[in-house]
This record gives structure tokens, C-alpha cells and sequence, in this order.
């Protein structure tokens, strides 16, 4: 008999890092960078110096490489930001370039800074971020002979170009991220209750999930000095807090395993798109007689769209309030020290590399470092591993492109593709926007100085050996980086849980309970999905730390269906059906804070008496379930960092 033929499979971390997010392509976004980074070229070549016109290109890479999609005002802060800090990064780096004695010490200070700042929110790290590449690009600029004041001038002029092309449909597009935002949350909402099957319908609960989460980051961070559009925004804001009993009623019956009605699916899409024209909202739907509590919620939920109280504006914290919060963190939160204390430490070790190094301009070691080991973004392995990928891929086209002698448009195109590649590469995967920007670089740094062919071989040396030093020093011979580091995490999302649980549970009968009920399962619906991302960042990696969020990937599926089926039974509150006693409520906690200190303290859970109550039945089996999930694989597999352990209160911050 012959022996079967055994398939190789690939390892599961492999699978995860090739793996591209499955998003539309932002065309707004490719033709906004198309348009900051060929058109100085263009003009460069047409008034015949296009060397000028690829500094002013460069001078328009901050604002490409930070776009983002969400409102106006929030795009001008954060493209804003990141290009000032771009600016005063560059500036440090052209003082200091051709000066090691000098340049050295600027660049592992900045490295520093760099990383501190990221604590205080996602625009300050992007700002960080901008600020360390281009005060390492700005020392490379010594060998094109210009001035630092004309450098520094054409760097501007391409800054401000850049930030012309993001934020010139401001005018008469004002409102319309947040109202697409708002939107697309009903789209999500059909699409949910349109799923044949729990694995898609599963899928479509996370993207309600997101799309929920974006409309209200957008919506609550959206805040203009004119009046008008503030009335729009809190119009949108109360439309989206109506939705509530909807969005809760659905969920309900995806949970119990039901196809929603065709008449409600249908208004959740014409609804979708009268938010999105502005006009009038359309007649939801009657009730059928004998519709049970789940389907008579749904409805009702239907009737609430459009009809919310008008909330007050929220207040804007004061700046000075948010600085000493974020010094606050820097002095409680140790993660973050030992975040800088590694990128500062490769930082330095890449400067003395790149000075051993005998090709010119070997400041891309230090720039791959900087990059890949950049504190809040994701695994430092896979961030390296994807680095040296896309770099390989972007070489080789840089390589052909140079060996074909393209000059003139061709370049001027192949400077448009390179860009329109960078803005999906961002929003699809790490690898794709290195196998881009690096040719783009190239070509930028190629045209701008007197470099040749042999730019292509450097670069693809200098990036093999910023990868090796982030893999040697910053992740395999770095204290804990290869241990597991996300029970910390799940156990503050079992916290959130409990909560949800005990507000979920209970009667609300005034707006002020009710408000604080959707308060309590927005968070944990959101550290959900926050602790899911987490452990995608984290599963790419082979080490123990991989596997242990694979080990741990059951236990965020049925946290998630004892949140859906919290759900469920706050629906049927609302329609009639009586409370669950206080006791038997105070069973679910306890049981959900068992679990939690079963993770933080490194031990299977101890059995826990549950409720014996039918309506409870639901929830009750998806926390035996999550009991089991926890009990599963080996505990020693799935150990938290112990030194995550000992710094847990500031865990969530980290």
C-alpha cells in the first residue's frame, strides 16, 4: 500500500505576514499622492532642472506618507504636524550632515524623542516618525553641494504644495467624511443581517464593529469653529447615538441564528444612502403582529433612527491638560522608556555601522532601524521581515529602471506609479509600501544629487543590515522581546466585559441608564476589537509570542459571543421580559473576573457557580465555553510576560 503523500504547509506566521488587509483601493488618496510628488518633477523637467524638482518632490513625502482618511480638521492636525516636525527634523539633519562627530549624536537624540512622543497619541507618533526619517535623509543632503537655506527652501515649497493637494476640497467637502462614516455603519448593519451563515456572519459583526468605532472617533474628534458645520456634526452624532437599539437588536438576532426581514434590510440601505446625500430619512418599516420581542425590538430600533435627543458639545480638554497627561504616562508608564531605550540603543549602533560601511549615503541603515522598530507599530518581526521584502522587490525595480536609462517623463511617470503604490501599500500591507517607496527614494535621492547605478546595490545592502541589527539587537537579543505579551491585554478586556455584563443585564428605564448601557458596550465591543488587532500584529511572529496568540485566538471568539449574548438579553429587556435576579448577575462577573485573574495570575481558571436561568441560558454556555478556551492549550504556552505582569496597570497605555 502506498504511503499517502503528506502536503508541506506553510508556517501559520508566514501565512499571516504575507497577508494583505482586504480594503477598496483609496483612490482619493493615490491620486492626492500622485499629484504632491510628480508634479514637482514635471515642472522640474519642463523649466529643465529636474534635480530641483525631485528636492521639492522629497519636501512633499511627509504629507503622502501620513495621510489618513477622517475629517478635515483632523487631517490638517496630523498632516500638519508631520510635516513641521519633518521640517525641524530636516533642518537638524542638513546642519549636521558630513559631520559624523556631530550628526551621530542628533540623530540618536531624535531617535529618542521620537519614541517618547508616540505615547501621546497617534499624531504625535506619525509626527515623531517624520521627524527621525527626515532628520536621517537631511544629513545624506551634504553631497548635492547646495546651500542648507536653498535645501531647506525647495524641502518647504514641496511641503506646502503637498499640504495644498490634501486639504484643498475642504471648502465644499466639509462634512462628508463624517457623514460617510455614519453611512457606512448601516451598510454594515445590512450586510450583517444579510449573512447565510454564522462564519460570514461573524466576519460582518467585526466589521459593524470598525465601522461603528470609526463614525464615532471621526464624529467626537471632528470639532470646527464655525457653527453650521458643528450643528451638522452633532446632527450626525445624534443620528448615530439613535441607532443604538438597532445596532443592539440586530446583533441580538445574528446571535440567535436568525435572517432579518427583507423590508429591513432594504431600509438600512436606503437609509445608508439618504445620510450620504444629506436629504430626508425614509418611513421605516411596521412591525408584523406577531413578531416575537427580538423582531419587535429590531423595528422599534428601526422607528428610533432620526429621532435621538440632541446632545450637548462635548468639551475640548485644554491643551495643558492633555500635555501633563501624556508627561504622566511617560513617568508611570515604563513600556514606553523601554521602547525608546531599545530604538535608541539600534539607533546608535546602526550610525556606527553605516560609518564602517563603504558606500556614500549609508544613512538608509540607520533609516530601516528607525522604521522598523518604531514603538506602536505593530511586531518588530514582521515589521523586519516585511522591510526587507519590499525592499528587495523595490531595489529590483529601481535597478531595471536605472539599467534602462529612463529619463525625462518616463520618470516623471514612473514617480507617479511609484506614489500611487505607496498610498495602497499603506492601507493594504507593510510589504507592498516598501517594495515602493524604496524605488521612489531612489529615484528622488538619484535625480537630486550627482549618485549613479551603484545608489541601487547600497541601498539594498544598507537595508539587509538595518533588518539584521533591529533582528539581532532589537528582538532576539532583547530582554523579553520573543516572549508572549498579550494576556495583559485580554485580561483588561475581561474588564471591560464585566462591566458590560453588569450594566447589560438590568432595567434601564431613564435615558441616563440607558445611555450608560450603550456606554458600557460600546467599550467592550471596541476592546474587543482592539485586543483582535493586537493579536494579528503579534501572530506573525514564530516565537513563543506567536504562538501564544494563536493559542489564545479561541478565547477572543467566545469573549466576543458572551458580548453578543449580553446583548441579546438586554434586547428582550427592553420589549417586556423581566430581569435577571441581582444574584444571579452577580454569578456572570464574578465567573468573567475569575477568568481574568486566571490570565493575569498564569492558572486555569477556578470553577465558578453559575445561574440556573433559562433566559440567561445563552450567556451562561458562552462563558463555559470561554472557561473551556482558557483551560485549553498548554498554560506555560500561553504565559503573559512576567514583566508585563509586574507594570500591568500601565499595560493598556503601552
Amino acid at each position: 500500500m502506498s504511503t499517502p503523500r503528506r502536503e508541506i504547509a506553510a508556517p501559520h506566521w508566514l501565512v499571516q505576514l504575507l497577508r494583505s488587509t482586504p480594503v477598496p483601493i483609496p483612490w482619493n488618496m493615490v491620486a492626492r499622492a500622485v499629484l504632491a510628488l510628480a508634479v514637482p518633477l514635471a515642472v522640474g523637467y519642463a523649466l529643465g532642472d529636474i534635480g530641483v524638482g525631485a528636492l521639492v518632490s522629497t519636501g512633499a513625502l511627509p504629507t503622502v506618507l501620513s495621510e489618513s482618511a477622517g475629517p478635515y480638521r483632523y487631517r490638517a492636525r496630523r498632516l500638519g504636524g508631520a510635516t513641521a516636525a519633518a521640517a525641524l527634523g530636516y533642518f537638524a539633519g542638513l546642519i549636521t550632515g558630513g559631520i559624523p562627530a556631530a550628526s551621530i549624536p542628533v540623530v540618536v537624540g531624535v531617535a529618542a524623542v521620537s519614541a517618547l512622543i508616540s505615547a501621546a497619541g497617534s499624531n504625535a507618533s506619525v509626527a515623531g516618525l517624520q521627524m527621525f526619517v527626515f532628520c536621517v535623509l537631511g544629513t545624506g543632503q551634504h553631497v548635492t553641494g547646495l546651500r542648507v537655506e536653498l535645501l531647506l527652501g525647495y524641502f518647504c515649497v514641496g511641503a506646502a504644495w503637498s499640504l495644498l493637494i490634501a486639504l484643498a476640497t475642504w471648502t465644499f467637502r466639509a462634512t462628508s467624511p463624517e457623514r460617510g462614516a455614519v453611512a457606512h455603519v448601516y451598510v454594515e448593519l445590512a450586510a450583517m443581517l444579510s449573512a447565510t451563515d454564522e462564519a460570514t456572519s461573524r466576519v460582518a459583526r467585526h466589521q459593524l464593529t470598525t465601522a461603528m468605532n470609526t463614525a464615532y472617533d471621526r464624529l467626537l474628534t471632528a470639532r470646527s469653529w464655525l457653527s453650521g458645520r458643528d450643528a451638522t456634526y452633532r446632527q450626525l452624532l445624534n443620528l448615530l447615538s439613535a441607532s443604538t437599539p438597532a445596532v443592539e437588536a440586530s446583533v441580538a438576532m445574528v446571535n440567535a441564528g436568525r435572517r432579518a426581514p427583507d423590508d429591513v434590510i432594504d431600509h438600512f440601505i436606503a437609509t445608508s444612502a439618504a445620510v450620504l446625500a444629506n436629504q430626508e430619512l425614509p418611513e421605516p418599516p411596521e412591525a408584523p403582529e406577531d413578531a416575537d420581542p427580538v423582531l419587535a425590538a429590531l423595528y422599534a430600533g428601526l422607528a428610533r433612527i432620526g429621532k435621538g435627543d440632541n446632545r450637548k458639545r462635548r468639551e475640548v480638554q485644554p491643551w495643558h491638560k492633555r500635555l501633563r497627561g501624556w508627561a504622566g504616562s511617560l513617568v508611570s508608564g515604563p513600556l514606553t522608556w523601554f521602547a525608546a531605550l531599545r530604538l535608541t540603543l539600534c539607533v546608535a549602533i546602526a550610525e556606527v555601522v553605516a560609518l564602517m560601511v563603504p558606500f556614500e549615503r549609508s544613512y538608509w541603515i540607520t533609516l530601516t532601524v528607525g522604521i522598523v522598530l518604531k514603538p506602536d507599530f505593530g511586531s518588530v518581526f514582521g515589521r523586519a521581515v516585511l522591510r526587507g521584502i519590499g525592499t528587495v522587490i523595490g531595489v529590483g525595480i529601481g535597478a531595471a529602471v536605472l539599467a534602462a536609462g529612463g529619463e525625462g517623463w518616463l520618470l516623471v511617470l514612473l514617480i507617479a506609479v511609484f506614489a500611487g503604490g505607496v498610498a495602497v501599500g499603506k492601507v493594504r500591507n507593510y510589504g507592498i509600501l516598501s517594495a515602493f517607496v524604496t524605488p521612489l527614494i531612489i529615484l528622488q535621492m538619484d535625480l537630486a544629487s550627482t549618485g549613479s547605478w551603484d545608489i541601487v546595490l547600497a541601498r539594498l545592502v544598507d537595508t539587509v543590515l538595518g533588518c539584521a541589527i533591529v533582528l539581532l539587537f532589537g528582538y532576539l537579543l532583547w530582554p523579553g522581546s520573543r516572549r508572549p505579551q498579550v494576556g495583559g491585554r485580554l485580561a483588561d478586556s475581561l474588564d471591560c466585559l464585566v462591566k458590560y455584563v453588569d450594566k447589560g443585564l438590568v432595567l434601564a428605564p431613564s435615558g441616563e441608564a440607558r445611555l450608560e448601557r450603550s456606554r458600557a458596550r460600546r467599550r467592550a465591543y471596541r476592546a474587543l476589537a482592539d485586543l483582535r488587532t493586537a493579536f494579528q500584529q503579534v501572530v506573525v511572529e514564530p516565537s513563543a509570542a506567536g504562538r501564544q496568540a494563536v493559542a489564545w485566538w479561541p478565547v477572543i471568539a467566545g469573549l466576543e459571543r458572551v458580548a453578543d449574548a449580553v446583548t441579546e438579553v438586554g434586547v428582550t429587556l427592553g420589549r417586556g421580559a423581566p430581569a435577571p435576579a441581582d444574584t444571579d448577575i452577580a454569578l456572570l462577573t464574578a465567573a468573567l473576573a475569575e477568568l481574568a485573574a486566571a490570565v493575569r495570575e498564569e492558572r486555569d481558571p477556578a470553577e465558578m457557580p453559575m445561574p440556573d436561568n433559562e433566559q440567561l441560558s445563552g450567556v451562561v454556555d458562552q462563558i463555559g465555553a470561554a472557561f473551556d478556551a482558557v483551560r485549553g492549550p498548554d498554560l506555560v504556552e500561553r504565559a503573559p510576560l512576567r514583566l508585563v505582569r509586574r507594570f500591568l496597570p500601565y499595560h493598556r497605555r503601552a
